[in-house]
């Protein structure tokens, strides 16, 4: 079990799972308020999910956007994240070639300390990303996102299996359970891959069913949670304090003496 990377430090000292809040603001004033009350907090990671962003078009406005929430960001490590629209983002005027150059030019201003980039987009644009990231030293999480269905249990192993192969400093899956043996089958995933790939994995079960995942996926060797701090980026996601409060329980137990 592997915890995130971040500027040569594990995320959240080692803990697993960190604690990452998405920020969903469509303006850039709204975005800095956003990020200020969430930083107060005290996710270890902000997700900034880009295509929710109205003036995505205009590099220019992103790029002050960004500027101004690491200002607000108290500290707290940045992840930069256009979802695409097939793997559950918002619809965006944007080409994947001027995606691809949004990404350059976010990873080159420094404002930012993780990309997540989809697998199953075009093999080309992936190693082009994955190339960018390296060239500007920033950890690539590669994901992969299935809003409608839960996978089979050999398909689950080959996606986290494919962020490997395709050079992910993280592997993360996502997917929407129709039962509890989804679930389980997904923890059990996990679990193979975070003991398997040697390197960090993210996994999550959408959706209410799925809400266990998000407080127990740190003991299958998921790296992060994602929380709500002022609006939810997914199905399922549950609020930071509720999560914290949760995953203390939970380390507490873990790491108790068993009783004879």
């Amino acid at each position: 079990m592997i915890p995130i990377q971040v500027d040569g430090r594990p995320l959240a000292g080692g803990r697993l799972p960190a604690v990452c809040a998405p920020l969903v603001a469509r303006s850039r004033a709204a975005l800095a308020a956003e990020a200020a009350a969430v930083a107060a907090k005290r996710p270890d990671l902000l997700e900034w999910r880009v295509d929710f962003f109205e003036a995505i078009a205009d590099p220019r406005e992103v790029l002050a956007a960004l500027s101004d929430l690491r200002a607000a960001s108290a500290g707290i490590p940045i992840l930069f994240t256009r979802r695409c629209q097939r793997e559950g983002g918002q619809p965006i005027a944007l080409d994947e070639a001027q995606v691809l150059a949004l990404y350059e030019a976010v990873a080159a201003s420094g404002g930012v300390d993780l990309v997540d980039f989809e697998m199953g987009n075009e093999a080309a644009h992936v190693a082009q990303v994955r190339a960018l990231t390296r060239r500007h030293g920033l950890p690539l999480v590669l994901s992969f996102h299935d809003f409608e269905r839960t996978p089979a249990d050999a398909e689950l192993r080959a996606r986290f299996e494919q962020a490997r192969r395709l050079q992910a400093d993280v592997a993360k899956v996502a997917v929407m359970p129709q039962s509890m043996e989804d679930v389980h089958r997904l923890l059990g995933a996990t679990l193979q891959a975070s003991g398997s790939l040697g390197i960090p994995v993210i996994s999550m079960a959408m959706g209410g069913l799925g809400a266990v995942t998000r407080l127990c996926g740190g003991v299958f060797g998921s790296a992060l949670t994602f929380a709500v701090g002022a609006a939810a980026s997914a199905p399922g996601q549950i609020p930071i304090e509720e999560v914290r409060a949760a995953l203390a329980v939970l380390q507490r137990a873990t790491q108790a003496p068993t009783a004879g």
